[in-house]
């Protein structure tokens, strides 16, 4: 994350023992080093949701391309038709059912 190297820390730890004191440096360590994981933490779930989302969208794209290859809306127009020509022919059958007095 930071490009921190050895004379740089020693440096940082050398300031906060003078400006603190011996004292009170560790716990002022220990809180930076939660405040570092709780940054961290936040950076990882933010970089996460944000990969699924991209993933999502991909997905989405892809479905809609294949769906236009495919030519899916066509054969759902399709299928609506001959839903619409079925129920016509269905009242036709229900007209057309036997009776009891045709049964003799």
């Amino acid at each position: 994350m930071f490009d921190i190297g050895f004379t740089e820390l020693l440096l940082v730890a050398l300031i906060g023992l003078l400006v603190l004191g011996p004292e009170r440096l560790p716990a002022a360590v220990r809180t930076v080093g939660l405040w570092v994981g709780r940054i961290r933490k936040m950076v990882s779930g933010f970089t996460e949701e944000l990969d699924r989302q991209i993933k999502a969208d991909e997905l989405r794209r892809k479905l809609e391309q294949e769906g236009d290859t495919l030519g899916l809306e066509k054969i759902q127009s399709t299928v609506d038709d001959a839903l619409k020509e079925a129920k016509q022919f269905e009242h036709l059958t229900e007209r057309s059912e036997p009776t009891k007095s045709d049964n003799g």
